[in-house]
């Protein structure tokens, strides 16, 4: 028997028999990690009000053996708040539906229990902290998230190089099969010609120019998101179901 320590974001959660529910989280030190937390359903349980998607928990899990992960689920045995980002996000439905969509890339992104992904954490913690203050358009915070997930998980898209022959920019075509904008001579069937307002959108979102984000009109904002969106469904081979509800 084994007790661990962890700060995590609630992904998502499950009812389990009357009074429970299986928590999925990312953590910072575990990756994404699947507890059980007893009786959190009862109407007088405040362990389980901390417990909610969006929310970012220090969290105590007790596992059978000397791993988190083993041959069945850990016991999450305590939960103390340390940002309840649910609180901004929920209340707006632009928010939250990007929120979600930011929750259910964190997750398709790591799945592997028990492996450790630290970058995608940290992304996931400023994404949602950003979302919640409600500091930029929630899509544009969303993309900007979407991004940074290919990015640490090695798909980075590129928006000026040819991403085949590293030609220097700007170049006409995009790819998404190809790893983003190529030149006339890599560009391959299936290409598109996209704006050049809409490339230079992506290139800020990516590198956090959000001067240049926040000005950028909203034609170009939409035609991006498809692109982004586009690229997501390619490299995770099928799409996010909580997208179709995103506002663009």
């Amino acid at each position: 028997m084994s007790l661990f320590r962890d700060d995590g974001i609630v992904l998502r959660t499950q009812k389990l028999g009357e009074a429970d529910r299986i928590i999925t989280l990312l953590t910072r030190g575990h990756g994404r990690v699947r507890a059980v937390a007893r009786g959190v359903r009862r109407t007088k349980s405040k362990f389980g009000a901390r417990l909610e998607p969006f929310s970012h928990v220090d969290v105590q899990f007790f596992a059978r053996g000397s791993e988190l992960i083993g041959r069945g689920l850990p016991l999450c045995t305590q939960s103390e708040t340390i940002a309840p980002y649910g609180g901004g996000i929920v209340t707006d439905y632009a928010r939250y539906t990007a929120g979600t969509a930011m929750l259910e890339t964190a997750e398709r992104f790591t799945d592997h229990e028990g492996e450790p992904a630290v970058q995608q954490y940290l992304l996931l913690v400023g994404g949602l902290r950003t979302l919640a203050r409600g500091e930029h358009e929630p899509h544009l915070v969303l993309d900007a998230f979407l991004l940074r997930s290919l990015a640490v998980n090695g798909y980075a898209p590129s928006f000026s190089a040819c991403a085949k022959c590293g030609m220097p920019g700007p170049n006409r075509f995009f790819s998404v099969a190809a790893g983003g904008s190529v030149c006339v001579d890599c560009r391959v069937p299936g290409s598109v010609v996209p704006s050049a307002g809409a490339l230079e959108l992506l290139g800020a979102l990516l590198t956090g120019d959000w001067e240049t984000a926040d000005a950028c009109e909203p034609r170009y904002v939409r035609e991006g998101s498809g692109l982004v969106s586009a690229y997501l469904h390619w490299h995770l081979e099928r799409g996010l179901r909580s997208l179709r509800y995103v506002e663009k």
